[in-house]
């Protein structure tokens, strides 16, 4: 009788870890087809429509403050720091309940969670280490200055520095493993923060004086050419000349990174991305002259980024230029065949709300604007004025309108269905280019006519004065699509093998999608609706339509 206990208890046991084990959705990853990426979760694309909450917004009692904006902004991501200093205030003890009350409340409010380690480096200083580190420079050491002074910046040759975050950051990976591997509410992990430094272009300490005059390494020197004529292999001068020290500096802090990133992924494998302090995109590429942040992944070192540390999935640009120009141009930069697109951190005023269809329309991963949340904190002039709803309200038009159809779009998105503009500053008409079709996007148009009727009028639509306009476009078949917009004017022209054949519209249904991406249709658009393109108000319109040729 007890040994048929015995098994048919063991039978139980296995069949509830078989039925637990069933129940636990795939672990996030970050896959790639035909050059183009997609995060999936719960096993299919996702796209992540984020907020980042400001630095200090991450302890128990302030999390309120960041749920409301969450949900007024209607993001279903909150990206949100969690601090080295904060779960490791001694050595060894490590107190995760922060971790706990956020992926507890995150779950009640139906959003998921990228956690952002702030460790060693976060906006490349050491704030967020824990004091028994940060003020131990025998033990941890700083980097030396030219002068042969300790800076500012931990040394990426620390050893022990490095040894005590890996051990912090795997203490964490093991116990997210342990309360979330089922729920899978944490769908990625920043590993540190705008790393690099200011003001200095390396380490000048004996390790990393050694390390320097060292030839470069292999993987280096397969990943990253020189600009410049050099050698094609040897020292980091030989090889890369001028630009010999930025390179070294990113090649040092991306394999620290690599060991803290590698061993947490050991024990629970999530995504894994590093975000960048950006450089001017426009400038002429030159070596650094303390006009940037040395070491970080810009835009010219991803390549050895990718290179030194396998274990990153992707380098993200936190995008705080205004300037369409400049915002555009770092886009093309940091998406590449090799480097999926994510923007974890955008300015939060109401001008950056149109990059939200240019972004989500190239295929991008997912956006967030930083500091939204509800504290009386303002990062003007990189973000808004404003701490309330009146921040929130310009991103939550645009997400509201995406967040029924997110599973589609990411899957359109990694189909390479998608296409994306905002209205830059210039104000003037843009086109992109889709399978046998062309969309031409203008803006400041009334519903009505078109601008050659009086082309002196000065009177233009409300909430135009500064440029607000943004269209996404997915081309969800031959002749069909889906598209979301404000403040634009949308005609659709034939190219390829459309060229040349008088086309119009079949139809225009504006609606919306349900909870279960479902498309209800609201009205049919036609006549004076369609006559002058497809004009789309201050308020974020949805449409689905069908163009036929004749």
């Amino acid at each position: 009788m007890k040994k048929t206990t015995r098994r048919a208890l063991a039978a139980l046991c296995i069949a509830a870890w078989a039925g637990a084990a069933a129940a636990a959705a795939p672990i996030p990853e970050l896959v790639k087809k035909d050059g183009r990426h997609a995060l999936m979760v719960d096993g299919a694309p996702y796209l992540l429509l984020g907020v980042q909450a400001h630095n200090s917004s991450n302890y128990p009692d302030a999390l309120k403050q960041v749920w409301a904006a969450v949900r007024d902004v209607h993001a279903n991501t909150l990206e949100i720091p969690v601090a080295w200093e904060q779960v490791e205030p001694e050595e060894g003890k490590f107190d995760f309940s922060y971790v706990d009350t956020l992926l507890k409340q995150a779950r009640e409010n139906k959003v998921r969670v990228v956690l952002l380690w702030f460790a060693t480096w976060k906006n490349t200083n050491p704030n967020y280490a824990p004091e028994w580190v940060k003020f131990n420079n025998q033990r941890f050491p700083r980097m030396v200055g030219k002068d042969g002074k300790s800076i500012y910046c931990m040394s990426p040759f620390g050893e022990e520095t490095l040894k005590a975050d890996k051990k912090a950051f795997t203490a964490l990976m093991k116990h997210l493993k342990a309360v979330d591997q089922e729920q899978r509410t944490v769908i990625m992990v920043q590993v540190q923060n705008e790393v690099g430094t200011i003001g200095a272009v390396r380490d000048f300490g004996a390790k990393a004086e050694a390390a320097f005059h060292q030839a470069v390494p292999s993987a280096v020197l397969a990943h990253k050419k020189s600009p410049v004529p050099g050698a094609a292999s040897g020292t980091w001068t030989e090889v890369y000349g001028p630009y010999a020290e930025e390179y070294f500096h990113a090649w040092a802090i991306a394999s620290y990174i690599e060991e803290v990133a590698k061993a947490g992924r050991a024990v629970y494998n999530l995504p894994m991305y590093v975000n960048s302090a950006l450089r001017d995109p426009l400038a002429l590429m030159a070596p650094w002259q303390n006009n940037f942040i040395s070491g970080g992944p810009a835009f010219d070192v991803i390549d050895i980024y990718k290179a030194a540390a396998p274990h990153i999935d992707l380098a993200a640009p936190d995008i705080y230029m205004s300037e369409s120009n400049k915002f555009s141009a770092n886009l093309e930069l940091f998406q590449r065949p090799d480097n999926a697109l994510l923007v974890p951190e955008m300015g939060n005023a109401k001008p950056f709300a149109r990059y939200v269809y240019q972004v989500l329309g190239r295929g991008a991963l997912g956006i967030a604007p930083f500091g939204v949340d509800y504290f009386d904190y303002t990062n003007f002039p990189l973000g808004s004025k404003d701490t309330d709803k009146s921040m929130a309200e310009p991103f939550g038009k645009v997400y509201a309108a995406f967040r029924p159809m997110e599973r589609q779009w990411a899957k359109w998105a990694f189909e390479g269905r998608t296409y994306g503009v905002a209205e830059g500053d210039d104000r003037k008409p843009q086109t992109v280019n889709m399978k046998n079709w062309k969309a031409t996007v203008s803006f400041r148009e009334w519903q009505l006519g078109d601008r050659s009727w009086k082309p002196d009028m000065k009177d233009y639509p409300a909430g135009t004065e500064t440029p607000s306009g943004g269209v996404s476009i997915a081309q969800i078949g031959d002749d069909e699509f889906i598209i979301v917009g404000q403040h634009a004017r949308v005609k659709i022209e034939g190219i390829g093998s459309n060229e040349g054949k008088p086309s119009l519209w079949a139809r225009v249904e504006e609606g919306r999608f349900d909870a279960n991406g479902k498309w209800i249709m609201e009205r049919n658009w036609n006549g004076d609706q369609t006559d002058y393109g497809l004009n789309l108000t201050d308020r974020v319109t949805i449409l689905k339509a069908r163009l036929g040729t004749y």
